[in-house]
């Protein structure tokens, strides 16, 4: 299996549950090709689009300005650490809510992975079917989890970089064809700056937007899975360039301002929606639109098969006992895409993604705590113990602080009115400041056995 490489005495060994030697680390140029598959979804598209009809484009923008800075600055430090260590989400897991513990957090990574496959999916079958009617929505979603499945059968180092580095101008190219024609078809119009909801825009529309986007901090856990794979001597470069604030430039403002500009100025689009963008493309670029949504959405769907296919992996060989190869568990996660692309089931993902997304700030929250406090070294020393075996398995410290964070924020979204978009932050905040009191009291065994 290509995500193998060999320990120094020549054993081969799974990286999906070993951390990552030098020997399997990649050349810089090599690993942002493949973590900027991220980038290229038309889920970015919209939500800048949404965000910019709820509460006008220039909150959008100081939204989206926002969540570059906080993505980036959080991401420059997950990685650094990831490419320090060479942990997995899995793994480091372990670390921090013992070997049981850890096997919630690969649950809610690899269903969220799964579920944001299911999305960028059906946007390939539904576009594939609108151009082709011929071509049944059924057919066009199997085609494509079909091909979607083989692609992550090899490894980031061998694999998805080479495939994603490919595709990576044409993404640019479309969405640079997507503004001209649009232009070209309806003319250039500044109002799309003042684009925004009918009346008052509410004064703090800033502040939601950038609430909104923390909805996806799942990309933190996305970044930690990736940058494991970096080598020690470029961690200057992934920390700044890479994992940061260039790339959520490209991931949330370019996507977003492109997305608001389509939308204010291409007539008649309807509800919107991933699919009416994509309807929108498709009436202006054709058939070259089919292919550059097959682009956008075929390169993000990498990174989403590939991480839900090593976090099931980890997860249920941890609650079952299965050892199977990460190719099979691939073809599990494609067997459970096709089946929640056939179930009418969005709205309910849609709210398990909302609630799932708490968990994922909580995780977050108590990551970096451990990551930037200096009394994990004076209990632990410099060595990482993350072997199932030495581990205990619960961490009250680490469960404590996630599950605290993550009460916090469900509590704040389900309350009503504006309390409701402080509960992303209130979560970030109480898992980080209760982690930070329990390492105050600490002990050796919360973390190694014995």
């Amino acid at each position: 299996m290509a995500n193998l490489s060999q320990d120094p005495a020549g054993h081969e060994l799974d990286l999906s549950m070993h951390s990552v030697p030098d020997s399997a680390r990649m050349p810089a140029f090599s690993l942002t090709m493949a973590w900027w598959a991220v980038c290229s979804a038309v889920f970015y598209i919209v939500v800048g689009a949404a965000l910019a009809l709820q509460y006008g484009t220039r909150n959008a923008l100081i939204g989206m300005a926002l969540s570059v800075i906080s993505y980036g600055i959080v991401n420059s430090i997950i990685s650094r650490y990831a490419i320090r260590t060479g942990l997995s989400v899995a793994l480091f897991s372990r670390v921090l809510f013992g070997g049981a513990g850890a096997a919630l957090a690969t649950l809610i990574f690899f269903a969220t992975a799964i579920y944001y496959a299911v999305f960028e999916g059906s946007v390939i079958a539904v576009a594939a079917h609108n151009l082709f009617p011929a071509l049944d929505y059924k057919w066009a979603a199997l085609i494509v989890v079909c091909y979607s499945v083989p692609l992550v059968f090899g490894s980031v180092q061998h694999w998805l970089d080479k495939f994603n580095g490919v595709l990576l101008p044409f993404y640019l190219l479309g969405l640079l064809a997507a503004v001209l024609l649009t232009t070209h078809e309806y003319g250039y119009n500044a109002a799309w700056l003042d684009f925004g909801p009918k009346g008052t825009i509410p004064a703090n529309g800033w502040w939601n937007c950038f609430v909104y986007y923390m909805g996806v901090w799942v990309l933190m856990m996305f970044t930690f899975d990736y940058a494991r794979f970096g080598r020690q001597k470029d961690a200057p470069y992934h920390g700044r360039f890479n994992f940061g604030m260039p790339f959520y430039l490209v991931t949330f403002l370019l996507n977003g301002a492109v997305g608001i500009y389509l939308v204010s100025t291409i007539p008649g689009l309807g509800p919107l929606s991933e699919v009416s963008v994509v309807l929108a493309l498709l009436k202006l670029m054709g058939i070259w639109g089919l292919l550059f949504v097959w682009v956008t959405q075929s390169r993000i769907n990498t990174a989403n098969y590939y991480l839900a296919a090593i976090n099931m992996q980890a997860f249920f060989r941890k609650v079952a006992g299965l050892h199977a190869p990460k190719f099979v568990w691939a073809l599990v996660v494609g067997v459970v895409v096709y089946a929640l692309m056939m179930a009418d089931v969005f709205s309910k993902i849609l709210q398990a993604l909302a609630y799932q997304g708490i968990f994922v700030v909580a995780w977050v929250g108590v990551a970096l705590a451990h990551i930037l406090s200096t009394k994990v070294d004076t209990l632990l020393g410099t060595e990482i113990e993350c072997r199932d075996s030495h581990v205990p398995a619960f961490n009250p410290g680490g469960l404590t602080a996630w599950f605290a964070g993550a009460f916090a924020g469900l509590l704040l979204m389900n309350l009503p009115g504006a309390l409701q978009s402080f509960s992303a932050p209130a979560t970030f905040v109480v898992s980080w400041l209760t982690y930070r009191a329990m390492l105050a009291a600490a002990k050796r065994t919360w973390f190694v056995r014995g």
